[in-house]
């Protein structure tokens, strides 16, 4: 017989369907992800910290789950909402089922609800605070506790997700996650990279290991002088969850780096990066998250499919002059990704962006940003 579960909204909504993960209950802001696949991928991004994640696509699960799909040690997301576990996981790299990944891992998680509802719910008030319980099931009482709920903005998830040390990049490129004919390859003795970890994407140094660079992760809250004493080539700013504003000592360590070495920045680190330039970001309705993002480079002109994941946006109108924007969302307009003029001009670039090159969406289209990071590092 299936376990009850309840997800409520702060606005009074409450969703009732089946336990497909652990017993328990989770609270978190509720979003959505438009991605076909990749629902491992997505449970294990530290950016969805603090999240519970609806899936759009209706049955999610058929191809079970399988630990070189991790983008991290552990799923991070808060809670997991589905319209339909499939209880069959059928492929040959799958290792466990879905909803047994769920309960090794302790995710609260629910299905049999009408998830179209509930992301139409969220399109049009934005993203709300819920809670998921499977222990809980009085309707009022889950309200109350989802209108308590903290939320996001305001609050440093950077700091629950970061590593407490630092280590250096061994894991190889996966040959399923290689696009670039490069080989299989560990961290290399190529340039070095120093990646500011602050709730990082594995992908993300498997990318640079097979480019053959020798890879140092170090904890987001490391200082300029701790970084720059590690002679790095080249300076990587991480995705990570939640507001960028409160992550204060991250965004004084890259005003501090800018023009000392060549930095490239992906998500989060777009928004810190510009924020440490004296920009200003915002909290989006309901922010992007999946896998089919269509971004336009503004240099070449070229249209980029692209992987999203972030609820916070850097504000145009804001921008100093030193930055540039170099992309832009087809979708809403917002800034895509941005350079700052000055420091190419000291011989140590520093740019970002907004989405996941990495995730190889297109699959090859964003690949480019790797290699121009690559050429910076070279000089």
């Amino acid at each position: 017989m299936p376990q009850p579960a309840k997800l409520a909204l702060e606005d009074g909504t409450v969703f009732t369907g089946n336990s497909i993960g652990a017993p328990g209950e989770t609270d978190g802001e509720v979003c959505f992800n438009t991605s076909m696949t990749g629902y491992q991928e997505v449970l294990t991004d530290p950016s969805y910290h603090g999240q519970i994640v609806t899936m759009t696509y209706p049955m999610i699960g058929n191809y079970g789950a399988s630990d070189a799909d991790a983008e991290s040690s552990k799923p991070q997301v808060a809670g997991f909402v589905v319209r339909e576990n499939s209880r069959l996981a059928s492929n040959f790299r799958s290792e466990q089922s879905l909803g047994d990944y769920l309960k090794h891992h302790g995710v609260v998680a629910i299905d049999g609800i009408d998830t179209r509802a509930l992301v139409r719910r969220l399109r049009s008030t934005g993203a709300l605070r819920g809670v998921l319980s499977t222990t809980d099931l009085n309707d009022d009482s889950l309200v109350a506790k989802a209108k308590a709920s903290p939320g996001l903005v305001g609050r440093d998830l950077v700091s629950e997700v970061t590593p407490q040390e630092s280590l250096a990049w061994s894991q190889p490129l996966s040959a399923w996650t290689n696009l670039d004919g490069s080989g299989d390859s560990a961290s290399g003795e190529g340039p070095h990279v120093v990646a500011l970890d602050f709730g990082m994407k594995w992908n993300i140094p498997r990318h640079f290991a097979g480019r053959g660079c020798r890879v140092t992760v170090v904890p987001g809250a490391t200082s300029a002088a701790d970084i720059l004493a590690r002679e790095p080539d080249g300076v990587f700013l991480s995705n990570g969850p939640g507001d960028p504003e409160p992550v204060g000592y991250a965004i004084g360590t890259v005003r501090e780096l800018v023009g000392q070495k060549p930095i490239f920045g992906i998500c989060l680190g777009h928004q810190l990066l510009s924020l440490a330039c004296g920009a200003k970001t915002y909290k989006m309705k309901f922010g992007h998250r999946g896998a089919n993002h269509p971004v336009q480079d503004l240099t070449t002109g070229k249209v980029e499919i692209t992987c999203q994941n972030h609820g916070f946006a850097v504000d145009p109108e804001s921008l100093p002059a030193e930055l540039k924007v170099t992309h832009r969302s087809l979708n809403d307009d917002s800034v895509e990704g941005v350079s700052h003029t000055g420091s190419a001009k000291d011989g140590a670039p520093a740019f970002s962006v907004q989405y996941h090159p990495e995730a190889s969406a297109g699959p090859h289209d964003s690949h480019y940003l790797f290699e121009r990071f690559m050429a910076a590092i070279r000089g």
